[in-house]
């Protein structure tokens, strides 16, 4: 037997493994092209920026999301002939606001150190190519590509 239970805000429906075998009579609606609240992308409909995009991972929300709208913003909008090229101290800003925050946003360097568990061995077990304290850019050889055969 199937019933319905109110908890707070929620609803639980129970239903019985008949009610499942039987089709759905549900029926869909069209979706609304300017409905505030689906889904639209980064970009709406009348070219302002979706705020609400899960696509900016919280960007716009975070403790720099202010810098953070003013920087894609002014970019977003820039008519510029190098787009965005006013826009640099916007940039600068949430960059320094990030800069605050480094467990939020962690630099692409941090990250790389954190997935590498000791930086040597990872430079060392990578042939043919050159460790990042060098200076120069000629390739590792392993001790058998130095040997020559005669």
């Amino acid at each position: 037997m199937s019933y319905c239970r109110q908890e707070g805000k929620d609803r639980i429906i129970f239903v019985t493994k008949e009610d499942h075998e039987a089709p759905s009579n549900a029926e869909l609606i069209a979706e609304d092209p300017h409905d505030p609240y689906e889904e639209q992308g980064l970009i709406l409909p009348d070219g302002a920026i979706n705020w609400n995009c899960p696509c900016l991972g919280g960007m716009a929300s975070g403790p720099c999301g202010a810098q953070f709208k003013e920087a894609f913003s002014c970019f977003h909008y820039s008519k510029e002939e190098v787009k965005g090229s006013e826009c640099i101290d916007h940039f600068r800003n949430m960059q320094e606001c990030m800069q605050r925050y480094p467990e939020l946003y962690p630099q692409e360097e941090d990250k790389e150190s954190s997935n590498q568990p000791e930086a040597n061995s990872a430079s060392d077990s990578t042939e043919g190519t050159a460790s990042s304290s060098q200076t120069d850019s000629v390739p590792l050889s392993s001790p058998t590509d130095s040997q020559t055969t005669s």
